[in-house]
């Protein structure tokens, strides 16, 4: 696997931690808090629409 650099966990009220991680090959990952093995990967450029699309709530619906 990759070496991967992960941020702090993000954590919401009485919900799952997250984190998200970028490698230098220009992947990004997001892992639920200790399962970090188990990432979802995919561009650095997919992460940062993702983010940028949550937050313009754009997934609001899915709450």
């Amino acid at each position: 696997m990759a070496d991967i650099t992960w941020e702090a966990p993000f954590c919401g009220e009485g919900s799952s931690c997250f984190r998200l991680g970028t490698d230098t090959d220009g992947n990004g990952y997001i892992a639920v808090a200790g399962q970090e093995e188990n990432p979802l990967t995919d561009s650095l450029e997919a992460l940062r629409t993702l983010i940028t699309d949550i937050k313009a709530g754009k997934a609001d619906h899915l709450l």
